[in-house]
């Protein structure tokens, strides 16, 4: 039986880092440390690992429903129109710094 190159490539991205993880564990002086080191480099490879899986279990989404979808989502956003400030009949804004005579007294 002989596998193709791209079904070894996930099984050599997660041995990989774990045989350099051993050559690092071994000049480490500190048991602690080397436990610590080794529990955090199996739970970030079976975290990398479920990742994948999922990833690789999870339904291709066609084209057009991703079309659909965003079209959909176009429709449901409310578009505010943008005012015309200097359109008849509307007046101007007034400036931030000048005061009202009703607040003035």
């Amino acid at each position: 039986m002989i596998r193709s190159r791209t079904s070894l490539r996930p099984v050599a991205v997660l041995l990989l880092p774990l045989l350099v993880l051993q050559v690092a564990l071994l000049d480490t002086g500190s048991l602690t440390a080397t436990v610590a080191l080794a529990a955090t480099a199996a739970a970030g490879s079976a975290l990398a690992a479920c990742a994948l899986l999922t990833a690789r279990c999870a339904p291709a989404v066609p084209p057009t429903r991703v079309r659909t979808a965003i079209r959909d989502r176009a429709r449901r956003t409310a578009f505010l129109p943008q005012r015309d400030p200097d359109a008849k009949g509307r007046t101007r804004p007034r400036a931030p710094g000048s005061a009202l005579p009703a607040t003035a007294a």
